[in-house]
């Protein structure tokens, strides 16, 4: 009996693999082989940054936060202390943006920090 290969699957697996490796320099837009390896670590890194990235960003806001609160004369631990105390529920995200583009509502909110 003769063997049977599954060269439609095999094809296609391939053709997937080569199209996701479309824009790559050299080699690795055009070899299985090459193409394979350079995709797949192409997809570590963005399970990998898709983690850092949300990390970068609580930085950016942390920082974002702490420059606005010492225009108030606080620092970044006292204003999140104190909103804590205030019960005012408002993520990092939010205070970021309240701090880069609406300076006037992110003074009222550490006046509010500042009673508690």
């Amino acid at each position: 009996m003769p063997r049977s290969v599954n060269a439609v699957a095999s094809r296609a697996k391939r053709k997937k693999v080569l199209k996701s490796a479309k824009g790559y320099w050299g080699r690795r837009s055009n070899v299985w082989t090459v193409a394979k390896n350079a995709v797949e670590k192409g997809l570590t890194y963005a399970y990998r940054d898709r983690r850092a990235k949300k990390r970068e960003f609580r930085k950016l806001w942390i920082q974002r936060i702490n420059a606005g609160a010492r225009e108030h004369g606080l620092s970044y631990s006292q204003l999140i202390g104190g909103l804590k105390a205030a019960s005012i529920d408002l993520d990092r995200k939010v205070l970021a943006d309240l701090a880069m583009n609406h300076p006037d509502a992110f003074a009222e909110v550490v006046k509010k920090a500042k009673k508690a």
